[in-house]
């Protein structure tokens, strides 16, 4: 190259610089923090490339980074490579009818199980609440989406899937084998605890929800009526373990409940704000109402827990897990896919359920005898659970009929008239 072709050349790059370098001033002001992040990442590539011991496998290390992002915003939100992705559309098209009936989370990037449904394939392999499946037919669930999980783990009813568990305070996991089956409607226990016609009982009712799926709302609604024609003034609703169904389900049990007042809402960096009101004329219960919660009480209960413990009753038990969002499957121009929380559920008091979980105003922590029971043979996930009739210490469902039985404390009004009556008293002589 002569040197007249060189200066032109020279020139040229330094004009394309200067255009592209004043527009990168003048164009990215709202998004310099997304072209530095940028800029670290292909930082950060380029040594990986050319510094590495060996030649890396860029498929395979852009993958992976797409994973961990994904995985840095929350539990719900995952990368799916083009790979995994047209296998998750093959998976689910299928509609297998057999499932294990655990709900399903991720905790410290493994797949973790929030609540197992009584009588389920899960409850019978001895699955429990906190447990971490490190492993599902083989395949590490590191960087594996919630919706895979699911796929894995659903097939033909009467086939055996086997998982990997992982159980604090142990490390090792313990292969766990379960026989998948197709789970029938989940039952709404609904019962009296205290004789109606006993000044002292008041007619206390409990009623366990174990499910929000579609409808749940509605039988919801009748068995609140049925307890009331039965005696019941004082009810207690039970939704631990309570993990499964639809947010909408979840505000719509709240409208029995709430005469008032704002049941919560939902917002989205794109999604239009969504406030979710009480409306008297589909209040059903009126009565005092307790709502009992734990770690796995997840998703649609969790708004429903959080509109009554925001001034309609007690919140008694532990704080709950925290997953109440939207997601939307967003499918990239190469064949992968994202799973994307795109919008929150919030209290009635303005925070987020998904960071703060819906906290106790009662809190009680589950005794020592309830731990023992629960952990009686740790040696093994599937060990054999006590007899089915043999009673169960239930400390939080014990305080919730304390505190309906305590005295009622007196009011303001009650107060200043024991106040006059004292004054009215003559003084002894």
């Amino acid at each position: 190259m002569n040197r007249w072709t060189r200066t032109i050349v020279l020139a040229l790059s330094m004009g394309v610089f200067a255009y592209v370098a004043l527009g990168y001033v003048l164009g990215v002001t709202q998004e310099d923090k997304t072209y530095r992040a940028l800029g670290v990442f292909t930082e950060v590539l380029k040594h990986v490339q050319r510094d590495y011991v060996e030649e890396p496998n860029l498929q395979l290390v852009t993958s992976g980074a797409l994973h961990g992002l994904l995985e840095s915003l929350d539990p719900r939100s995952s990368y799916m490579s083009p790979r995994e992705y047209a296998e998750y559309k093959q998976k689910t098209a299928r509609k297998a009818r057999g499932e294990v009936g655990a709900a399903l989370s991720k905790r410290f990037g493994y797949i973790i199980v929030v609540a197992v449904l009584p009588d389920s394939p899960a409850e019978k392999a001895g699955l429990r609440s906190g447990d971490i499946l490190e492993a599902i037919s083989k395949f590490t669930t590191r960087e594996m989406s919630i919706g895979q999980a699911q796929n894995l783990l659903a097939g033909e009813p009467g086939t055996g899937v086997t998982v990997s568990v992982v159980r604090r305070p142990r490390t090792e996991p313990q292969d766990v084998d379960i026989v998948r089956a197709e789970l029938l409607p989940t039952k709404m226990p609904a019962n009296m605890l205290s004789d109606p016609d006993a000044p002292a009982s008041a007619g206390i009712a409990h009623v366990r929800v174990l499910a929000l799926n579609a409808g749940r709302a509605e039988e919801l609604k009748t068995k609140l009526q049925q307890l009331e024609r039965q005696g019941a003034r004082k009810l207690i609703l039970d939704v631990r373990d309570c993990a499964l169904g639809d947010n909408g389900e979840g505000i719509a049990a709240a409208k029995l409940f709430v005469p008032s007042g704002s049941i919560g809402s939902l917002r989205g960096q794109t999604v239009p704000t969504q406030s979710f009101v009480a409306e008297p004329a589909k209040v059903v219960w009126k009565h005092p109402v307790s709502v009992l919660i734990s770690n796995s009480t997840s998703g649609a209960a969790e708004i429903l827990a959080a509109a009554i413990a925001a001034g309609r009753g007690e919140a008694i038990g532990e704080r709950t897990f925290g997953t109440a969002s939207e997601q939307k499957l967003i499918e990239l121009e190469d064949g992968a896919a994202l799973f994307l929380t795109v919008a929150n559920y919030f209290r009635p008091d303005g925070k987020s359920i998904t960071d703060e979980g819906v906290t106790p105003t009662v809190e009680v922590r589950r005794s020592v005898a309830e731990f023992a029971v629960r952990d009686e043979d740790e040696e093994s996930p599937a060990a054999p659970q006590a007899e089915p009739n043999a009673p169960r210490e239930d400390s939080i469902l014990k305080k919730a009929i304390e505190l309906f039985l305590a005295p009622a404390a007196p009011t303001k009004a009650e107060k200043k008239t024991v106040s006059l009556k004292a004054r009215a008293l003559p003084k002894a002589a």
